[in-house]
């Protein structure tokens, strides 16, 4: 039970960090740059594979997107922890891929952005490891 819990603990960092990504991305202050000119320069210009977009409205895509298959991730390992933690603790390629999502997101965590997403992403990735080591025991 106690692999469970911490699994799902460990999901519920990356959902409510995508969560609160997704609602920045469009809304409030927290993802605009601090220099407007940055804003405003990024709004009119198009990337060189298109003219039918902008660089700023590619990014508020990318963050889009990404949060949204990041939340998904974490309802579905969420869900599998609690509803079905048999097939996912005795799926090694279950865990294979959330462990190297999770051990992918650390490195762009800590590289390129700040402190906070590296460490939800770092207690996720720990707390993930310890639900593992507890489901062998």
């Amino acid at each position: 039970m106690a692999a469970r819990i911490l699994m799902v603990f460990s999901a519920s960092i990356v959902l409510t960090l995508r969560v609160l990504h997704l609602v920045y991305a469009f809304w409030g202050p927290s993802l605009t740059p601090r220099d407007p000119a940055l804003q405003i320069s990024t709004s009119q210009s198009s990337p060189i594979i298109t003219k039918e977009t902008t660089m700023w409205r590619c990014g508020v895509g990318f963050k889009a997107s990404r949060s949204l298959g990041l939340i998904l991730f974490g309802l579905v390992f969420g869900y599998l922890a609690l509803a079905h933690g048999q097939l996912l603790f005795r799926s090694p390629f279950l865990l294979d891929v959330r462990l190297a999502m999770l051990g992918g997101f650390v490195v762009p965590c800590k590289v390129y952005f700040f402190s906070a997403p590296f460490i939800g992403v770092s207690i996720s990735l720990a707390w993930y490891v310890a639900s593992i080591e507890l489901s062998r025991a």
